[in-house]
């Protein structure tokens, strides 16, 4: 599920089915923020569950209104009421009918040009989109691998780029080897390991801070609590949140916000802390909120409006206001 970063389309969100079989769906819904309803704009198949969602990172409105989705492969899509339309299928093996399916993707918010994958293959692919020759009154998107690298020993579960030095060269995963890894696309020759695990337990999720670049989060499969880093302190964690009593499934970094960051797990809970003490001990959040009917599978702080949170369980999709 993501949030729309459109200034014209700031109550929009895109969420995707989680049924295992090959047909899915993805809805695209919005939030009437006078009646507090919300309301299916489209609905498009998709094959096999998205394994991530988001909207361009347009705040200005200035690109064509695209969402992509990663699966088997990464598709962008064409906003549209009521029809969603499929403007390309990414993938890169051209060699054969396998595919490794991608885990996780990230767009580049200084350059929207750019998506960066992530994939059980080991591999981190970035792509370039192009926005091509005009078809009928429409402008065609396609993209092309600019770089594709084996980031990881073992299978690569998260992507996401930096705001450090100018937002578009630098990236980081984790994955299944546990460890968190650090790139910049100027000098791929090498990657810098900001942290392992030590029980080399697999990592699944990381959130740069959207303030402050020099802040990661990260968690571990199965793990109760959230990891922060930093990235002048390498392999050593400047805090530990762990007051969820079962296993944490997301992280969101406030958007307006240095110091704060949300997390949600099995425990039904969605966590808010306040890190401003670090390297302190962070014993306890700010607010917490109680999914009465289930488990909390992902949670995201939408840019556009800071004060509202998007949290998923079970078939529901709820938002908080902070």
């Amino acid at each position: 599920m993501n949030w729309s970063v459109r200034p014209d389309k700031r109550y929009r969100l895109a969420l995707g089915s989680f049924v295992e079989e090959y047909n899915n769906k993805v809805q695209i819904v919005s939030l009437d923020e006078d009646t507090s309803d919300i309301s299916a704009k489209s609905t498009f198949d998709h094959p096999y569950p998205t394994t991530k969602i988001m909207w361009i990172p347009d705040s200005k409105g200035v690109y064509t209104d695209l969402l992509a989705t990663s699966g088997d492969y990464l598709r962008v899509w064409r906003a549209g009421e009521p029809e969603t339309r499929l403007e390309c299928v990414l993938n890169n093996n051209k060699n054969s009918d396998f595919c490794a399916p991608l885990t996780s993707f990230d767009w580049n918010e200084v350059d929207p040009n750019l998506i960066g994958t992530s994939s059980i293959d080991t591999t981190c692919t970035i792509w370039g989109l192009e926005t091509g020759q005009t078809v009928g009154r429409v402008q065609v998107v396609t993209g092309h691998v600019k770089t594709q690298l084996i980031a990881h020993d073992k299978e690569v579960y998260d992507i996401a780029f930096s705001r450090a030095g100018g937002g578009r060269d630098m990236f980081a995963s984790v994955g299944a080897d546990g460890s968190v890894r650090m790139f910049d696309l100027r000098h791929l020759e090498h990657s810098t390991i900001i942290y392992e695990d030590p029980a080399h337990t697999p990592l699944l999720r990381l959130a740069w801070n959207k303030q402050d670049p020099n802040y990661l989060a990260t968690v571990a499969m199965d793990a109760c609590e959230v990891i922060i880093l930093d990235v002048r302190v390498p392999c050593t964690p400047v805090a530990r949140l762990n007051n969820h009593r079962a296993c944490v499934n997301g992280i969101a970094w406030a958007p307006h916000s240095s110091c704060h960051i949300c997390t949600a797990g099995d425990d039904h809970q969605a966590l808010i802390w306040d890190i401003q003490q670090m390297p302190r001990a962070i014993e306890d959040p700010i607010l917490a909120y109680t999914a009465a009917e289930g488990e909390i599978n992902q949670i995201q702080w939408g840019a556009t409006q800071p004060d509202w949170i998007a949290i998923c369980y079970n078939k529901a999709l709820e938002i908080l206001r902070v």
